[in-house]
């Protein structure tokens, strides 16, 4: 299970939301074996006035923030933020500078999914990978 959400400036992403969640849900099947059909993406696009940064970042500066069940290596969350990195950067043209990924780890019984607690609902995937 993940929940993502996406954050940059409303005149950058608009335009790419759509290409920018299948680049994101790409990677996340393949580092992560996430089936097809698990993709629960938030865009926050953002008025210039709301969205402070760097100066050393330009305005495709994006945030990505992954909630996800515990469990995977350490090996596995770096093959999936070196496969964002490097899939955004080609397909969209954000260079690596103006990315931002952080992965926040919870255990199963944090989460409530389908009127369950996230620990006894019957996956059709593996987390531990």
């Amino acid at each position: 299970m993940s929940q993502i959400k996406i954050y940059g400036i409303k005149d950058r992403l608009d335009p790419i939301k759509a290409a920018l969640s299948t680049i994101i849900h790409s990677c996340m099947m393949e580092a992560l074996a996430l089936p097809t059909d698990k993709k629960f993406h938030r865009f926050f696009p953002m008025d210039k006035e709301d969205f402070y940064f760097p100066s050393e970042r330009t305005e495709a500066y994006t945030i990505i923030e992954i909630s996800m069940f515990e469990g995977r290596t350490m090996e596995t969350k770096k093959q999936l933020l070196a496969l964002l990195f490097k899939k955004i950067n080609s397909q969209l043209s954000i260079a690596p500078q103006d990315i931002e990924i952080t992965i926040f780890e919870t255990p199963k019984h944090n989460w409530g999914i389908r009127g369950l607690p996230g620990d006894e609902l019957a996956l059709n995937y593996k987390v531990n990978v």
